[in-house]
């Protein structure tokens, strides 16, 4: 796997450059082909943040983690991203087995193969909500979405007449999500 590292107020040594390489070639097993990783290492006051991208032609991979510690972050983050691929690679086994179309982006060695089948589960739908979408300004979402108590709200913009999601990040900042 290639790897892309950067980091904002911290200088990505090679000890820190060979820990995150290292860590992330372990996810080589599950591709045939060949992915780049980018990676964010962000320094705060008293957290470290790392962030990890890794875009497939068929799917995105993306996790981050905070931690005092950069090296527990790399580990926790890396966690987050071996749940991802099982998860999906279970889903596309499940799904597509006799199909295959999909398959062919893990690989295909026995070797590679993990039977993560039995220790995932189901993916249960519990409820299904309806609603009408009110036009209305990002704005004017971001406080019906705090009167709400929700981390993110569904509208229809005013201005553009299509729906978008604004949801609040970890930062304390709001995201706006536009359909295309």
């Amino acid at each position: 796997m290639m790897l892309n590292i950067r980091g904002e107020n911290i200088e990505i040594t090679p000890a820190i450059r060979d820990y995150v390489d290292k860590k992330l070639s372990r996810f080589d097993r599950y591709f045939d082909e060949e992915l780049t990783a980018r990676v964010n290492a962000k320094v705060f006051h008293d957290k470290q943040r790392i962030e990890v991208t890794i875009p497939g032609t068929y799917m995105l991979l993306r996790a981050e983690e905070e931690h005092a510690d950069l090296y527990a972050a790399v580990d926790l983050v890396i966690d987050k991203l071996d749940r991802q691929i099982r998860k999906h690679k279970t889903k596309v086994n499940r799904k597509l087995r006799e199909k295959g179309s999909l398959k062919f982006m893990f690989a295909s060695n026995a070797e590679a193969a993990v039977a993560v089948e039995d220790h995932e589960p189901e993916i249960e739908l519990v409820k299904t909500k309806q609603f009408d979408l009110k036009p209305m300004d990002a704005e004017e979402a971001v406080l019906q979405m705090n009167m709400l108590g929700h981390n993110f709200f569904v509208f229809l913009n005013g201005e553009t007449n299509k729906t978008n999601i604004v949801y609040a990040r970890k930062d304390g900042r709001y995201g706006l999500i536009e359909a295309k």
